[in-house]
């Protein structure tokens, strides 16, 4: 889906809204409360504070290279949202496995640490532990709370922030803003924008700062040439600034809305499109992934950085500990 304008605004479709919002929130707060069982390995939990866009998964990323770098062998739980297909739950990804097979985020996950996909956290948790993970990262499982978590870590987009403070379907929130804050142990806070960082500042939950930045050798590659950027992410117009920032010169751009599935029509228009401007077409890793493997897309690979690794790694350490000396007990 694409998020609504009015998700950032408190205006008439909002409030006409609202007391399904209120009773989506009441639902959430539940199960944000809820009682879970633990799993054998210890348990990272990622959520984003509204529906879509917020970093998840670049996030999940960068966590997973910080811990294998100190050792750890991570197994990254996702549910494989877009998915098709019959295959028996859980299981591990493999290089051979496409998109349409286990999602489109599944696929990106996998080319960093083993990936598992399965509606069933608690199965998945115990394939990961059979295939020798040291833990688990789950993949927006923040919100749905199927596993007992460790620790919680809530990706804030810094320019969306909480967009209108509503939940579904009146504004973006899965949650309302207080009860995801509490079930928080800290905040990631990605960008530079005035709007989160007023937020993180209100909220008593240590805060780490990160940024999302183009890998160095596309963005380079692009700088001078005419683009043409295309995407289906949870927020595309940062991925179109991000593509300006590089010294390209994007003569235009196409948004579709995220996890979309790319139909031949698509293509043909995206091609028609390059071809008018005399522009090379340039995508997302994430839309990569779910187009044909010939069709003329460049792709821009993106990561996280945070402003201070050292801070974050020590929480993560104090964390696995706790949760290891917790176990052995």
């Amino acid at each position: 889906m694409r998020a609504p304008q009015f998700w950032r605004t408190d205006g008439v479709a909002s409030r006409l809204l609202s007391p399904f919002g209120f009773l989506y929130g009441a639902l959430a707060r539940g199960r944000l409360a809820r009682e879970t069982p633990r799993a054998a390995l210890p348990t990272i939990v990622i959520g984003g504070l509204t529906a879509g866009g917020d970093g998840k998964t670049p996030l999940v990323i960068a966590l997973a290279q910080m811990l294998a770098a100190q050792g750890e062998r991570p197994a990254l739980l996702t549910r494989g949202y877009g998915k098709r297909g019959g295959r028996c739950e859980p299981f591990a990804v493999s290089s051979g496995d496409v998109a349409a097979e286990v999602g489109d985020e599944a696929v990106l996950l996998s080319r960093h640490a083993l990936a598992i996909v399965g509606a069933d956290r608690a199965a998945s948790a115990a394939l990961a532990r059979e295939l020798d993970a040291t833990l688990l990262i789950l993949d927006d499982g923040f919100h749905s709370r199927r596993l007992s978590p460790d620790l919680s870590l809530l990706a804030i987009d810094s320019d969306y922030g909480a967009g209108n403070g509503c939940c579904l379907p009146a504004g973006p929130l899965r949650a309302p803003l207080d009860a995801q804050i509490a079930a928080a142990d800290a905040l990631i806070l990605i960008g530079a924008g005035a709007t989160g960082r007023m937020l993180a500042a209100s909220c008593a939950k240590p805060v780490f700062q990160a940024r999302i930045v183009p890998e160095p050798q596309s963005a380079k590659a692009l700088a001078g040439s005419r683009i043409i950027g295309f995407a289906g992410i949870g927020r595309t117009e940062k991925f179109f600034k991000s593509l300006a920032e590089t010294g390209a010169e994007v003569a235009a751009t196409r948004a579709f809305p995220d996890h979309h599935r790319y139909g031949e029509c698509d293509l043909t228009e995206l091609t028609a499109l390059a071809r008018w401007h005399d522009a090379t077409l340039v995508t997302t890793e994430k839309d990569a992934v779910r187009l044909p493997p010939a069709f003329p897309a460049e792709t821009m690979p993106i990561s996280l950085t945070f402003a201070e690794p050292e801070a974050l790694t020590a929480m993560l350490d104090a964390a696995l500990s706790r949760a290891r000396l917790s176990r052995a007990s």
